[in-house]
C-alpha cells in the first residue's frame, strides 16, 4: 500500500472514528478480533471475549495472544497517532505477564516513549476490570523509516 493511500485511511479513520479499515491492514489483528475505541485524544484496544483465545482450562487467555494483542495494538497506535508512512516493523518486544487474563474482553493502552526517525519506543499495559490492575505490560521497538 503507498503512503499517500496509507495517510488516506488514517485520516479517514480519525473523521468517521471507524478504525476497521486500519485493523483490516493487519491479518493477525483481524484474527483474535482487535477493536478501537477512541475516548478523547486516548485509544484504547480491545481484545473482545472469544473462545479461540483460550490457551488453558481455567479457561484464561493464551500467553501468546496476549503477547500479540499487545504488540499489534502498539504498532496501530503507532499507525494512527505518529505519522508513520507504512505499517511499523517490530525490532524487539519484551513482555512481563502480571496476573492471569481469565476468559474476559481484555483492554491495552500504548505510550510512546521516544519516536525517531526511524525507530519508535512504545510501552504498552493490558488490564480487564481495573486499569490500575495490570495483567501484563510490554516495551517495543518498531522501525519507522523506509523499507
Amino acid at each position: 500500500m503507498s503512503e499517500l493511500n496509507l495517510n488516506a485511511l488514517v485520516q479517514s479513520a480519525h473523521a468517521n472514528n471507524d478504525y476497521d479499515s486500519l485493523i483490516k491492514l493487519v491479518p493477525y489483528a483481524r484474527l483474535i478480533g482487535i477493536e478501537c475505541l477512541r475516548l478523547g485524544d486516548e485509544m484504547v484496544f480491545r481484545l473482545p471475549q472469544n473462545e479461540d483465545n483460550i490457551g488453558n482450562p481455567l479457561p484464561a487467555i493464551h500467553g501468546g495472544v496476549i503477547a500479540g494483542f499487545m504488540e499489534h495494538a502498539a504498532m496501530l497506535h503507532l499507525l494512527m497517532f505518529m505519522g508513520a508512512p507504512h505499517l511499523p516493523k517490530i525490532i524487539d518486544f519484551s513482555i512481563d505477564y502480571l496476573r492471569a487474563g481469565h476468559y474476559r474482553d481484555t483492554f491495552a493502552a500504548c505510550q510512546v516513549w521516544r519516536q525517531g526517525r526511524r525507530v519508535a519506543n512504545v510501552a504498552i499495559t493490558a488490564w480487564q476490570t481495573h486499569q490500575a490492575e495490570p495483567i501484563a505490560t510490554a516495551r517495543c521497538h518498531f522501525k519507522i523509516d523506509e523499507p
